[in-house]
């Protein structure tokens, strides 16, 4: 018999390749962190000697979760300034309020924070961007989670850096720094078209092109972003970018809202992907994105769920419902995103648009072992007729009860066994202290 490290036997395994496969009484088979094989249960006890042995009989498991979207330090400002239009919500509070505290520790303590949330919901890879990436760095490896980190952009000065060129240097030579680790990757980071020069967009578009690295934008995700270019640019953002160089299949376009046909065309014919982030939209009014069209395009949509400051929680099974709902009422169509294919977006697709779907996001032999265990067991859950309807229709990040990452256990029966609850909590204590005394 051929040892093995992990041997997962599932109820259902729903590899996610092929499309909209369910296998019945599967295994999953693990060895140095690699998926060896994806075989039914009765052949998995023959063929392999595990060092260890998981039965997940009421379980459904699938590929960890990609969050396409995020801002992971922004935890430490969940509900600090909540109900406001996002301009208002980030000239008059957020970005003060980052001005005053984001330091290496804030990014450190928050995106630790926001690891634990969202390794707890399933997700077991984040796209981040945010300031001082060398301690969101260190605090993914911290949690054992996987991560791509943004060179962030920006042509004004914060207590990172001084300007375009400076917030480059700081994050190519993270990059340098931190480029051996296995659970990270790295992506180019302008903020937004409204905060970044043509010149830095220039810039960036050559480093990624170098380095062949994602880039990773806010684009279209608001009406008064679109009236703005108009009367600064004579262009629309994307018109913009597409002048730019920046349309290809490097760009990651989160929000991506208010898109016309003939720009839903332009981004599927250069096979850019979608960071949707339905929460984040309908919270700060910002729209609903025309995801049916998109979807019907031909255009790569991973889900995000953008930071806890703008959403409040870093939930991928909310978004995964929430995408898949919004699609069809805003679309006029129950087909338009179905289960199968909301769970796709919240993990192979994702991992597409970050150039990693070679590692991660399936269930198939050679990937990285990250996985997530949900437990389909319960009254809210029965009868069970089609687990990956539960998945994404009625289960909650309160199913997940097992997380590998790279066949490392980060979370068994719903707890974060590498991580040391006390401390979290203490260190959010005494940024929420912090924080709230400026508010008052």
């Amino acid at each position: 018999m051929e040892e093995i490290d992990l041997l997962i036997g599932a109820r259902w395994v729903i590899p996610v390749e092929p499309a909209a496969t369910v296998l019945d009484d599967h295994s999953v088979a693990v060895s140095a962190g690699r998926i060896v094989a994806v075989l039914p249960t009765a052949r998995a006890a023959e063929r392999f000697l595990p060092r260890e042995h998981l039965r997940l009989e009421k379980h459904a498991l699938i590929p960890g979760l990609v969050n396409l979207h995020t801002h992971a330090a922004m935890t430490l400002m969940r509900g600090l300034a909540d109900d406001l239009p996002l301009m208002t919500w980030l000239k008059d509070h957020v970005w003060p309020a980052e001005s005053r505290h984001v330091s290496s520790e804030f990014v450190y303590d928050g995106t630790l924070l926001a690891c634990a949330e969202m390794l707890r919901g399933g997700v077991t890879c984040f796209n981040e961007m945010y300031f001082f990436p060398e301690a969101a760095a260190k605090a993914a490896l911290d949690s054992g989670m996987r991560a791509a980190l943004g060179i962030i952009a920006f042509e004004f000065p914060t207590s990172y850096a001084a300007d375009a060129d400076d917030y480059i240097a700081k994050g190519l030579a993270t990059r340098d720094a931190f480029k051996e680790e296995p659970l990270l990757s790295f992506c180019m980071a302008p903020h937004a078209p409204y905060t970044v020069s043509d010149k830095t967009f220039g810039k960036i578009v050559t480093i990624a092109e170098e380095l062949d690295l994602p880039i990773h934008t806010h684009l279209h995700e608001t009406r008064q972003e679109i009236e703005e270019s108009l009367s600064q640019h004579k262009a629309r953002p994307l018109a913009r970018m597409s002048a730019l160089g920046m349309l290809g299949p490097r760009l990651v376009a989160a929000h991506a809202v208010h898109v016309t046909d003939a720009e839903i065309e332009m981004l599927a014919r250069h096979g850019a992907s979608v960071a949707h982030c339905p929460s984040s939209n309908l919270k700060l009014a910002s729209g609903l994105a025309p995801v049916a069209r998109m979807l019907k395009a031909g255009i790569n949509i991973g889900i995000g769920t953008d930071g806890a400051a703008s959403n409040n929680r870093l939930d991928s099974f909310q978004e995964m419902r929430s995408a898949a709902l919004l699609a069809k009422a805003v679309g006029d169509d129950p087909q338009a995103m179905p289960a199968h294919q909301a769970l796709a977006a919240a993990t192979l697709h994702g991992a597409r648009a970050l150039g990693l779907e070679a590692s991660i996001g399936s269930i198939a032999p050679g990937k990285f072992a990250d996985l997530c265990a949900v437990a389909l067991e319960g009254p809210e859950l029965l009868p069970c007729y089609d687990p990956v309807s539960h998945l994404v229709y009625a289960a909650g990040r309160e199913h997940v009860s097992h997380v590998w990452v790279a066949g490392e256990l980060r979370v068994e029966e719903g707890r974060l066994p590498g991580l040391d609850n006390r401390s979290l909590n203490n260190r959010a204590l005494l940024w929420q202290n912090k924080l709230a005394a400026e508010t008052k």
